[in-house]
């Protein structure tokens, strides 16, 4: 079988999957504290190359080189963890972290069970009975890992310490957490961090800006000119797999006729 009709082919597939998470970068483009998502590509998974002067078995020795994978396979996923763009809001539970550092969320799911994760998206709200949440209502959690609560009655402000203040005194502390190597986060959702295993905290350098939220670091313009280019290596395949094609059709419909 022509093998570039597989090379191409796994590159159709590697431009799909590149279009897939582009597309999703697009749509949460206006989605507070959103991190932008990648995609990496992989040649094969044996090259002969690579041991061709490999000495380290000795002479002479006999040795299978694998399997030999034509094309392109799909690599690894990313997340870009840069700071996205601020933006004033002037509201009093809209915050922005100004460095690195989460705000941890107390998330329910659909059976009622809960579980922390960790988010950028500070547009948070107070409900009627003073638990500070986010906007889909999962309670924001203090330095001692409660969610907080607060009194309604009172007018709050909040430092760049995260420390809510009332009347003169400090109620509650909105924790931020931070983590050694941002490699052992999960994407959750739309823009919420889970830690696997191997993920270690450390001391969050991050300050809190009330009145101010953190937008998506996608740039519209760089991802709409990143389309352009995968749907031309898209085309390019299809392209490489139509020519093959008909060259297939030449040899078994045409050559060796009288």
């Amino acid at each position: 079988m022509v093998k570039g009709l597989y090379t191409a082919y796994t590159g159709m597939i590697n431009q799909e999957h590149r279009m897939d998470v582009l597309t999703n970068n697009l749509a949460n483009a206006n989605t507070n504290g959103y991190k932008k998502e990648g995609a990496t590509s992989q040649s094969f998974d044996s090259v002969l190359t690579y041991k061709i002067k490999d000495i380290s078995e000795g002479y002479r020795l006999t040795r299978r080189m694998g399997i030999n994978n034509p094309g392109v396979k799909v690599g690894e996923g990313y997340t870009d963890f840069s700071q996205g763009p601020m933006k004033n809001t002037g509201g009093t539970y809209d915050l922005a972290l100004t460095d690195s550092g989460f705000f941890a969320i107390q998330y329910t799911n659909k059976a009622g069970e809960t579980s922390v994760k960790y988010t950028r998206d500070g547009n948070f709200t107070l409900t009627q009975g003073g638990a500070l949440v986010t906007r889909d209502g999962d309670a924001v959690l203090d330095e001692n890992g409660q969610p907080i609560q607060i009194d309604t009655a009172l007018e709050a402000q909040i430092n760049a310490s995260g420390q809510i203040i009332q009347d003169g005194q400090v109620v509650s502390t909105i924790q931020v957490t931070d983590f050694e190597d941002y490699n052992y986060l999960e994407h959750f959702g739309e823009n919420y961090f889970v830690p696997i295993e191997g993920a270690q905290t450390k001391e969050p350098e991050a300050e809190i800006y009330a009145g101010y939220l953190e937008t998506s670091n996608i740039s519209v313009v760089s991802e709409m000119a990143n389309m352009i280019t995968i749907q031309r290596a898209y085309d390019s395949n299809q392209k490489v797999i139509t020519t093959i094609d008909s060259t297939l059709e030449i040899s078994a419909n045409q050559l060796g006729k009288l």
